[in-house]
């Protein structure tokens, strides 16, 4: 059975998390800064549809990017060098969680609820959520949100509106983050598309005890700056 959460703040050790389906640790509870916090630092996501409970995973394996071991194919590499582009850093949190939360083919609805975006924006306004967008004269067309604790930094979402934009900006987050120090990038779970970025899968084992390191260390404060501009191309 599924532990319930109280208004204690507490969760389950991560490994007690289930092996079907993989990583459920338990639900209740609510999306506030001091929850959402412990439960980052301990290696838990929530991960629910609008309307459900709220639901914590920790799965046994989790997909990561070590930032030294990000891939930039031959293709992405020209599209750096010579596509028109400009990356800003927290310019658009909520902008890009609701681009990030809108329906896309082939998918029924999205996990990005109302909800979800409130609790996340007040991350962002404690300065512990971050947004990298991709830009083209002036529009937003991609990018990704997460959440960073310490040395460490937690993907949660991306969206591109034209090709290739969230690559962009998930490049630019890798060469921003391995720049500031950080070791680790949470990608949560497997996708082709985060695996031919160098994004690969660790026993959560080997997650929690780099996590703890990481999370140990001191964290940039506030809101980022970050600007890269390729409109010159």
């Amino acid at each position: 059975m599924v532990p319930w959460l109280s208004r204690e703040l507490v969760f389950p050790r991560a490994e007690s998390a289930l092996l079907e389906p993989d990583g459920l640790l338990a639900a209740g509870g609510d999306l506030s800064p001091p929850r959402l916090v412990l439960a980052y630092s301990q290696g838990i996501f929530p991960w629910f549809s609008p309307g459900e409970p709220i639901l914590w995973w920790s799965p046994s394996e989790r997909m990561v990017l070590f930032p030294v071991e990000l891939r930039v194919t031959r293709s992405l590499a020209k599209t750096l060098r010579n596509h028109p582009y400009e990356i800003r850093v927290d310019t658009a949190f909520r902008e890009v969680m609701t681009a990030c939360a809108a329906p896309r083919d082939g998918q029924p609805g999205t996990w990005i609820g109302p909800g979800m975006v409130d609790a996340y924006c007040r991350l962002h306004e404690l300065g512990l959520a971050h947004s990298f967008e991709t830009w083209e004269q002036g529009v937003l067309v991609g990018g990704l949100y997460g959440v960073a604790l310490g040395r460490m930094f937690y993907g949660e979402s991306m969206f591109s509106r034209v090709s290739n934009a969230s690559k962009l900006a998930f490049v630019h987050m890798a060469w921003h983050l391995q720049a500031c120090g950080f070791a680790m990038i949470d990608c949560q779970m497997y996708t082709p598309h985060l695996a031919s970025l160098g994004a690969r899968c660790i026993p959560r084992e080997q997650f929690l005890a780099t996590l703890k390191e990481q999370v140990a260390l001191s964290s940039p404060e506030g809101m980022w700056s970050y600007r890269y501009s390729n409109e010159s191309s």
